[in-house]
């Protein structure tokens, strides 16, 4: 590999400031009991709508009247470092909502990452100390709780019946806690999405619905005011409007189930360090490929040392299906359970070879 220096242009993907293009929404009810059970669905509330015409009763009002009480502000108190390598504090504000009303919150990873103190602040007006639960970098999802009870709940839907071109309402904190709980409407633009940051590469749900700084971790409802989605990232670039994506609601309630339950997803991992020529090129090398993705470390005791691959082998398949990029490669282990057993196809010295390799829980300092 020939070290070289690129500027690489394009669109940005603003997804990792507290402050980043998030939306998130959420269904409510009022509660009295905690509910432990996030993997299930619920009807949604009835809510008071006494006072409006037949004309100004719309979805849109019921939904947000429904949700609205569920989304909460949460400030992330950091501690930065300045050129000079000074500790200076700082702050930002993202959104989030609550799906158990013994005070269960639902966010962005990168709303809540690396905060030294977290305030939620309640639609009631009220601020508490939350506890951050367990956090996810990969699908950029994290569990906040605050010791309070009988507190507003989100009701999730269901993303899988979602369609494109339905209502898509986003409730959440633009630009921070001074417009808390605005509430702005699209559709559904699209399914299934797939948007590879940093080198990751996760299914969502596309809206038009206007997303601004602050929403990370809000909620995206559905016309019968249920949570189909927590919003994660906008497009942000020159001439391009209206395009924000979410996380599907069916994927948040599998990886906060594990969050509540171990602080952690548990994910299969092979074992290695793989580059493909795009990687390799954001870091200053050119990689002579055509296929396949460019193992450049490995663990020796991993799933793969053990099956006796070496550095500067080439993985070119998973069970049959071609693997091209970093982020392809981890979205098909991803789609595994640890202890499954895969086949990988590899090239060595323009050798093709297969392999059986028993994925293993991937060590939590490579999460």
């Amino acid at each position: 590999m020939n070290i070289r220096s690129q500027k690489r242009k394009g669109l940005a993907l603003t997804a990792a400031a507290v402050l980043a293009s998030f939306v998130i929404f959420g269904g409510c009810s009022m509660g009295t009991a905690a509910d432990n059970s996030v993997g299930g669905m619920k009807p949604a509330q009835a809510v008071d709508v006494s006072g409006l015409s037949e004309a100004r009763n719309t979805p849109v009002v019921r939904a947000a009247k429904a949700v609205g009480p569920a989304v909460v502000g949460i400030t992330n108190k950091a501690v930065a470092r300045d050129w000079f390598n000074n500790p200076v504090e700082t702050e930002g504000v993202g959104s989030g909502v609550i799906f158990r009303s013994d005070g269960y919150i639902v966010t962005n990873n990168h709303v809540v990452d690396g905060a030294k103190e977290i305030i939620v602040s309640l639609s009631d007006g009220r601020s508490l100390k939350g506890k951050l639960i367990g956090q996810d970098e990969f699908t950029d999802l994290a569990v906040v709780k605050v010791d309070e009870t009988n507190l507003p709940t989100a009701v999730f839907g269901n993303s899988d019946s979602v369609v494109v071109g339905e209502p898509a309402i986003a409730i959440g904190n633009p630009l921070g806690l001074e417009f808390q709980g605005s509430v702005t409407v699209g559709v559904i633009s699209a399914l299934n999405r797939t948007l590879d940051v940093s080198d990751k590469r996760v299914k969502l749900l596309q809206t038009d619905a206007a997303i601004s700084p602050g929403n990370s971790g809000g909620a995206l409802v559905n016309a019968d005011g249920e949570v189909i989605g927590i919003n994660s990232a906008k497009v942000a670039a020159a001439a391009v409007e209206g395009m924000g994506f979410s996380i599907p609601i069916n994927t948040v309630q599998t990886i906060v189930n594990e969050l509540i339950e171990k602080g952690y997803v548990a994910r299969p991992y092979l074992g290695v360090s793989v580059f493909d020529p795009m990687t390799a090129a954001r870091y200053g090398y050119q990689l002579n490929i055509d296929k396949g993705v460019y193992i450049f470390r490995l663990t020796l005791d991993g799933p793969c040392g053990k099956a006796g691959f070496q550095r500067g082998d080439i993985i070119l398949e998973i069970d049959g299906e071609e693997v091209n990029s970093v982020a392809e490669l981890r979205a098909k282990i991803a789609s595994y359970k640890v202890g499954d057993k895969v086949t990988v196809t590899y090239d060595r010295n323009d050798t093709k070879r297969k392999a059986e390799v028993t994925l293993e829980e991937m060590p939590q300092e490579d999460r």
